[in-house]
């Protein structure tokens, strides 16, 4: 079993809150990521060990291909993602595709459609799996055939890391040693930005979140229709845009296309939207923005 060589944090910055705004003097950055999976979800048929089993429903297929969970996918792929842009590049959100390299590989118009549009795409590892547990040496290859699909299909290799769930003891040393990535996502404990020591190197950590995110559609059915999203990330938006007056705010939306996409529950995005859009004293960026400012205006110091 793995050691966890990493201290906790439970600390952050505590009063000491950063003396920073966001570009045009906004007091806080929203994030918008769509999460592509599709393609990338355990399947028999792909010739994985097993099937996933969470998809509108939480039922997992044995020694069979399971046809229902992988049609399921498919609809964010066919339907869901064009929806889900076409609404955000008509209100001119600026948005950051977490993709799996296997679901590239299996939908490449993705990415080419993303380059063509601008948008961010972070690494979200090659398969859609937590990476806690992996051997070093297979973490490794996954990061490095992950990476090198995104980079073939979109023409740009990958700035940003998040791992689905959770990553290893192992993650970030390995992503260090691969290069070339600006930050990662793989924490939930803040709503701004910090950096982490690792090898000796502060390394930048943009943290994601869990609560404002379609995902509780599924994993908690906290939310039954398209406004309990609007409603709650809506709260969200609000309290973090009042928070930020004083001090800076970051806040991250988690979307999937097989989620939010589908007809019954897209509205409830146009509504957050509409309320977010426009909004005095808001920065909608990518996360690769995000980092860059936050590298140059909020620099490294000696880490706890």
């Amino acid at each position: 079993m793995n050691e966890c060589p990493m201290q906790r944090d439970f600390l952050g910055y505590g009063e000491a809150q950063p003396d920073m705004r966001w570009p045009g003097g906004a007091g806080l950055a929203v994030s918008f990521v769509l999460n592509v999976e599709e393609g990338a979800e355990f399947a028999l048929s792909a010739g994985d060990e097993r099937n996933e089993g969470c998809h509108e429903v939480n039922h997992e297929v044995l020694g069979a291909p399971d046809l229902c969970m992988e049609s399921h996918f498919e609809y964010g792929a066919r339907v869901g993602y064009g929806r889900i842009t076409r609404l955000l590049a008509d209100a001119g959100v600026a948005l950051t595709l977490n993709a799996c390299g296997r679901a590239l590989e299996a939908t490449p118009w993705i990415a080419q459609d993303a380059a063509r549009r601008g948008f961010e795409i972070c690494c979200h590892g090659w398969r859609w799996e937590s990476h806690a547990g992996l051997a070093e040496a297979e973490e490794r290859e996954r990061i490095a055939r992950a990476v090198g699909a995104i980079t073939r299909l979109s023409g740009r290799a990958p700035v940003g890391w998040h791992t689905k769930s959770s990553a290893s003891v192992n993650t970030r040393r390995l992503l260090k040693e691969h290069g070339g990535f600006l930050y990662d996502s793989d924490a939930y404990n803040d709503d701004l930005p910090y950096y982490v020591q690792v090898d000796g190197e502060p390394r930048l950590v943009l943290p994601y979140a869990f609560d404002t995110n379609d995902m509780n559609f599924f994993d908690s059915h906290a939310f039954a229709k398209g406004s309990d999203f609007a409603e709650y990330c809506g709260d969200a938006f609000d309290w973090l845009l009042a928070e930020s007056r004083q001090a800076p705010r970051m806040m991250s939306i988690g979307l999937h296309t097989r989620i939010i996409g589908r007809a019954g529950r897209i509205g409830g995005l146009r509504d957050l939207v509409a309320r977010i859009v426009g909004a005095e004293g808001v920065w909608l960026a990518t996360r690769e923005q995000i980092a860059r400012h936050w590298l140059a205006h909020v620099p490294p110091k000696a880490y706890r």
